[in-house]
């Protein structure tokens, strides 16, 4: 826990020196703010401005900048004076000019870029490469130094700062909301993550609601609500409500900083009772603020007799013709001389003393925290050996078992081993999902009152459960940034809810890797089960394996899939994504009883390899190319196919038939498209070059298809998967619905065979029959016929 250094009764109260400083420090942060935006030239206005100092393109965001400024300036004199570990999310969309400008006055941003000096230069290019070619976004993106919130997309500022205080407990995360992100449904949402931060292990969120009352072209609802309403909404979701307010200065500085020392102190105040045994357990009632100032404060009150500031017309860029219209140019040049430069930067150009003064030292600056570059507090996991835990698989699809049960004994042992680093987010569906063995050493977490029906509930519980995939992905991903290891759980076809945010962190993830400041840090691992497949009980809208199109559109640096077919399979890849840095790690494999297919030692083999030729399942003797080639990725796919296979040996004895299993999906593209890609020779040795593949695959088919561009006559591949006809019906039916079943596999395979054996037309009527046969059935007994619904392989599938 952090030492306190403070007398707490003076940390609220402003002496004219601090004032002196904040005052500054805000000033020269608003200065740099505006050149960003406005200026290629003339950075610290040496001379009268002219239009050619004026940037072709003025692109930014002004109008919540000079709030997310001054909280800033606040904080780090909190942290200066406690030193007290903060990190700094920026909830406003595009507040990026304001969180540059910090960390550069700060000296982090020289730093880490060593070519944005502390000097006139340093400031020109600064300017020059906001929100232009070459240059930087103009939201706190992960070049930002100090960030790990992507404010690209609205929504999410407070699950990040959740989660990247839990098993944090010296940290806070002050999590700025701004008022037009705060409508967003994933930001409603997440008030609630107050209900599941533990004071004794966890550290505190400080979320600060910034009402400046406009977002792009209008007025925000909490802004325009009636106040006490808006009190009673926060006190509802367990806050202890602080209020400031104004426009006045040195007034504002005043009331702000006697504002967030109270909030500090009663965070404090409830940690130090939770961590001295003095805390009855009673979920804290956590300090919150709300910040009411103009938008656009400190700019230009009105342009062209039209009222700008504290109005929406302040949200980008106040000023729009400033390089061709003069008396927009004057009033460009009066708004920066207002900020008094000349005391602010040096005649080098360099911030002054008095600037500078401000800031914490070292890694106690928020744009040099540690906790906003996890990598370099991330430490390997301490994992049990994931073969302690195979399935005994003597022969293949002998042996059914629930794969998803032994990865929850594996993570259970993984929990134990890693009481601070691990932790795994699931919407209310850990057991649902077979990985309730993690119960047997940690409880739910869950501030809220307990009763004594619940089951494995408690204040001091580390598995994540909230019925929110915004919510749960979200404290991974902060999590993960701050250093930390775990799985996000969910049903297949609700990742969709998420899958945006999935996105937005494999950008992260991507221009991560051109930042060499930037740690790697775990990857975000994410399991999806109640498959499309099997959740056949439920219906339509619990089908549709749409993450893994999602997923595959993320550049190859970063994405990853796979689709292990059995339990062995999984632990092996399982084993691999905790230890594996700043991917994107999607696992897709159903939690009902399904066959099992391959011992430990070939489920690593084949896990390694990406894909394999299984030879026992097909009747390739490889000395010459087969007849067709039938090729799976998926669970319940990789069973059809086999089955499929197995049809072929019993009618069509003649037919040489390759069985290929994927489980590694991205091998299968060009080793130049994909760094997982095999090589061309290792895909002729599965595929040929020139035998058609009827390839079964767990999602869209399209998506194979894309995988295969490049590859030798990659027309030939003939793609069965979901094509999105689904109901409430039986297993077997999905697969039918979706013409992926053994009986399509085995027409789809004499229909491109290089050669057609004698009786093949004897069986594409015989699967005709069967597939009107099970339509009749399935309707009468309400199950799937008795040789669909028990069938394994039997003595057939021997391996020698």
């Amino acid at each position: 826990m952090t030492t306190l250094t403070e007398d707490l009764t003076s940390l609220g109260r402003l002496d004219d020196g601090d004032v002196a400083s904040l005052d500054a420090w805000w000033r020269a942060n608003n200065y740099l703010t505006i050149g960003q935006i406005y200026l290629q030239g003339n950075p610290l206005l040496r001379r009268p401005l002219a239009p050619d100092d004026i940037k072709p393109r003025l692109l930014g965001h002004w109008g919540t900048s000079p709030g997310l400024s001054l909280i800033y300036a606040h904080v780090s004199r909190l942290i200066k004076r406690t030193g007290q570990q903060a990190i700094y999310l920026a909830g406003p969309g595009h507040g990026g000019p304001a969180l540059v400008a910090a960390g550069y006055l700060e000296g982090t941003y020289s730093e880490v870029y060593p070519q944005v000096s502390q000097d006139e230069a340093g400031v020109l290019r600064l300017f020059r490469q906001f929100s232009a070619p070459g240059g930087i976004p103009s939201h706190v993106s992960v070049t930002t130094p100090g960030s790990i919130h992507e404010g690209g997309e609205l929504g999410y500022v407070l699950v990040h700062a959740f989660g990247a205080v839990m098993d944090n407990p010296d940290l806070i995360a002050v999590a700025v909301v701004g008022d037009g992100e705060a409508e967003t449904g994933p930001l409603e949402g997440s008030w609630k993550g107050v209900s599941f931060i533990n004071p004794e292990h966890d550290g505190a969120v400080l979320p600060i609601l910034h009402l400046n009352g406009a977002k792009i072209a209008g007025p925000t609802v909490l802004a325009r609500k009636d106040r006490a309403e808006v009190r009673s909404l926060l006190e509802g979701h367990g806050y202890e409500v602080l209020e400031v307010e104004g426009d006045d200065l040195p007034g504002m500085h005043h009331r702000f900083a006697a504002t967030l020392a109270e909030a500090w102190t009663k965070i404090r105040d409830i940690q130090q009772a939770a961590r001295t045994g003095e805390w009855d357990g009673v979920r804290p009632r956590w300090p919150m603020i709300i910040l009411r100032s103009p938008k656009g404060w400190t700019g230009p009150e009105t342009v062209d007799g039209i009222q700008v500031t504290g109005t929406w017309r302040s949200h980008q860029v106040p000023l729009s013709g400033v390089k061709d219209n003069p008396e927009h140019l004057e009033i460009l040049e009066k708004w920066l001389r207002s900020y008094r430069p000349e005391e602010l930067f040096d005649e080098s150009g360099a911030p002054t003393a008095l600037v500078r003064d401000l800031a914490p030292d070292g890694d106690l600056r928020m744009s040099a925290s540690p906790h906003a570059n996890g990598g370099r507090l991330t430490r390997d996991l301490d994992l049990p050996d994931f073969r302690d835990y195979a399935i005994d698989v003597p022969k293949p699809a002998e042996l059914r078992a629930e794969s998803t049960r032994k990865l929850g004994e594996f993570m259970r042992d993984i929990y134990s081993r890693n009481p601070e680093t691990f932790r795994l987010f699931c919407p209310d569906e850990t057991n649902s999902n077979r990985l309730g063995a993690v119960f047997e050493v940690s409880d739910r977490g869950f501030m809220e009152h307990v009763t004594d029906a619940d089951v494995k509930i408690s204040n001091n519980g580390r598995v994540m459960e909230v019925l929110s995939e915004h919510n749960c992905h979200g404290w991974l991903e902060g999590y993960n940034l701050t250093g930390r290891h775990g799985m996000f759980a969910t049903y297949e076809a609700f990742a969709m809810v998420s899958a945006s945010q999935t996105v937005q962190h494999g950008k992260w993830l991507q221009e991560a890797r051109h930042l060499p400041w930037r740690e790697k840090v775990p990857s975000l691992n994410v399991l999806l089960t109640s498959t499309a497949w099997r959740n056949d009980h439920n219906g339509f809208s619990h089908q549709g394996p749409g993450l893994i199109q999602v997923v595959l559109t993320q550049r190859g640096d970063v994405a990853r899939v796979y689709l292990p077919p059995d339990a062995n399979t999984l632990l092996s890849v399982a084993d691999h994504c905790f230890r594996s840095r700043s991917y994107i790690n999607l696992i897709v494999i159903d939690k009902q009883p399904q066959l099992q297919w391959l011992t430990m030692d070939e489920a690593i083999e084949h896990a390694t390899r990406g894909a394999s030729v299984w030879e026992w399942a097909g009747t390739d003797d490889g000395t010459s190319d087969p007849d067709i080639v039938l090729a799976c990725a998926g669970d319940v796919v990789t069973m059809e196919t086999v089955a499929a296979a197995q049809i072929l040996k019993d009618k069509l004895p003649s037919l040489k038939v390759r069985v290929v299993n994927v489980v590694d999906l991205m091998t299968l593209p060009r080793p130049k498209d994909h760094p997982h890609g095999m090589s061309e020779t290792m895909f002729t040795e599965l595929f040929t070059d020139s035998v058609d593949v009827v390839f079964s695959f767990h999602g869209y088919p399209g998506a194979i298809h894309q995988l295969v561009h490049g590859r030798p006559d990659a027309d030939r591949f003939r793609v069965r998967g979901f094509i999105e006809q689904g109901t409430t019906t039986t297993p077997f039916d999905m697969t039918v619905r979706n013409k992926a079943s053994r009986y399509h596999l085995v027409m789809d395979a004499i229909n491109n065979s290089k050669r057609l054996p004698r009786g093949a037309s004897d069986l594409k009527a015989w699967c005709e029959a069967q597939l009107a046969r099970h339509e009749q059935y399935v309707v009468e007994h309400l199950e799937d016929m008795p040789e669909v619904r028990d069938w394994s392989l039997g003595d057939w599938a021997s391996r020698g």
